[in-house]
């Protein structure tokens, strides 16, 4: 069934709010590649967080990249997992009201992926962490818990992954690397938007859960 939504409405393009997310982190950590101070206000510094007045870096660090490749990898992928939960998922089943809820996912995913980091790093005065890697990783999810045995591809290997494969190897990959901790990347947030993801598309459509145990058990390649 074919809903009336806000993007037929207006006849923007059906990826309209996909293509808002990255522009905004576009420009905003631009921004922050030519000015130091406008980076260090965004940016997540646990340290000195002990306050409501500084729990928007929950947010705002994930707006900002550590330089052009971290940027792009992470809008790549967003590009082609974001207009799937746009297009494919949300707005097949909210209407116009999946764009808000798309929106919520993903910053909500920022946020709640940045929490292990805060918990962990508190009393480290030299942590900081930025990068939209934990609300894509949301996404990532999301995805995974609808579309298990679609194909994910990676530029280092040719052929597709089953979803549902890929993210048991990101999962044991990012908890590996968290535990080693050596590589300046952001693992826990990795793994705090991993989980996140799948417990949003659990909320958003928890019928879907049998669903997704029988595509486990039946899978289709």
């Amino acid at each position: 069934m074919k809903h009336n939504t806000f993007v037929d409405k207006y006849n923007l393009p059906i990826v309209v709010f996909t293509l808002i997310i990255i522009v905004t982190t576009v420009l905003v950590s631009l921004a922050a590649f030519n000015d130091a101070n406008l980076r260090s206000r965004l940016i997540l510094y646990p340290r000195i967080m002990n306050g409501p007045s500084e729990y928007y870096r929950l947010l705002t660090s994930g707006f900002i990249h550590a330089d052009w490749n971290h940027l792009i990898f992470n809008m790549i992928t967003m590009f082609f997992f974001g207009r799937i939960v746009e297009e494919s998922i949300l707005g097949d089943f909210y209407g116009r009201a999946g764009g808000l809820i798309y929106l919520i996912l993903y910053m909500s995913g920022i946020v709640m992926s940045s929490v292990p980091s805060v918990i962990k790093h508190r009393n480290d005065s030299t942590y900081a962490a930025l990068g939209a890697s934990g609300g894509v990783s949301s996404i990532l999810f999301f995805v995974i818990y609808f579309f298990p045995w679609s194909k994910i591809s990676m530029y280092f290997i040719p052929i597709g992954i089953p979803a549902i494969i890929y993210g048991v190897l990101y999962t044991l990959y990012s908890l590996y690397m968290s535990k080693r901790g050596n590589d300046n990347i952001g693992h826990d947030a990795h793994l705090g938007g991993a989980l996140y993801g799948f417990v949003f598309a659990l909320i958003v459509d928890p019928t879907h859960g049998q669903m997704f145990l029988y595509q486990i058990l039946h899978p289709v390649f």
